[in-house]
């Protein structure tokens, strides 16, 4: 039986479950909680616990979690979170768009090493290991440092047989510049997430996505959040269109949380618990309800939140 890296150990895929494949316990930046803990609120922690606590009550067994360094990961705190509120969950090696500026002055095998390294041995000088490799670009495309952690996080995979998330600007078709720079380092695409693929409602794009065989990550909920991109109800609509047009088997629907607490001051806490009030719980509570109500079935339900996202982190 496949198993896969959670933060507290070696699991089956059989018993992950209802699974959110792009969520945060909570994201800041590289060093801050070390260095000047006071900028993080100390109630990150039982907020986030709370938080995942609910959502658990609710259905929701796994989530990936794609905190990397320059995120702000704190492996630790994701472990306690994860052994009090139940939820399994599976962390992250890679990369995100605040790519540490030595990391674009060496060739793609000097970061492969150290992605290698938290996925076999463990992250942070812990037992921990990663069970998954995050990579980033956004609007514009693919910058120069960007595409050597592309090119590393391609040879930790080929090394490791680690499945590869990316996070991606849609309007911009980031997505397809990833595929060709992964494509070129030999990398399996049906091994590939591409993330935050539903920030426009341009289905052509989608379609030239799953042309590729990758995995096709609707994973900005409940959205609205950046000018110009669609709400929640407008990318439900198109996760239907989708899966009329037969493409339920390669979707994954996620949200890309973070509980407020992980951001500086009440205002700015506010704000985003405003902007998402169900947190983990977006996605069952409105958008499942919504696609049963469009004509979508039980069964492409849990094809896209049980069966597609234990396939994908099988690798398969």
């Amino acid at each position: 039986m496949p198993q896969i890296e959670t933060v507290l150990g070696l699991v089956s895929t059989e018993d992950l479950g209802f699974t959110l494949c792009h969520e945060h316990v909570g994201t800041n930046a590289a060093g801050i909680r070390q260095i000047y803990p006071e900028f993080i609120d100390p109630g990150l922690e039982d907020q986030s616990v709370d938080a995942l606590k609910q959502a658990r009550e609710e259905g929701l067994k796994s989530i990936v979690d794609l905190t990397t360094i320059d995120l702000g990961r704190d492996i630790q705190l994701i472990r306690r979170v994860s052994e009090r509120s139940g939820v399994q969950i599976i962390a992250a090696t890679g990369n995100h768009l605040a790519v540490p500026r030595p990391f674009a002055d060496v060739a793609p095998s000097v970061l492969s090493k150290l992605y290698i390294r938290e996925i076999q041995v463990g992250i942070e000088g812990s037992d921990i290991r990663a069970g998954i490799i995050k990579v980033a670009s956004d609007a514009g495309g693919v910058t120069q440092p960007q595409e050597v952690v592309l090119r590393a996080a391609a040879l930790t995979h080929l090394e490791t047989q680690t499945p590869i998330s990316t996070h991606t600007w849609s309007p911009d078709k980031v997505g397809l510049q990833q595929i060709r720079i992964l494509k070129e380092e030999g990398v399996d695409l049906t091994k590939v997430y591409i993330g935050h693929s539903n920030d426009d409602t341009d289905i052509s794009y989608l379609h030239e996505l799953i042309a590729h065989g990758v995995w096709v990550g609707l994973d900005r909920y409940p959205g609205g959040t950046r000018p110009g991109t669609p709400d929640w109800q407008e990318r439900t609509a198109m996760v239907k269109q989708l899966i009329d047009e037969g493409y339920v088997g390669r979707l994954i629907l996620s949200h890309d949380y973070s509980v407020p607490k992980a951001r500086y001051g009440a205002k700015m806490q506010e704000e985003r618990f405003r902007a998402n009030p169900d947190g983990y719980n977006f996605i069952t509570r409105n958008v499942l309800p919504r696609l049963l109500e469009l004509g979508a079935t039980p069964n492409d339900i849990d094809t896209m939140m049980i069966h597609n996202p234990r396939k994908f982190l099988e690798g398969r």
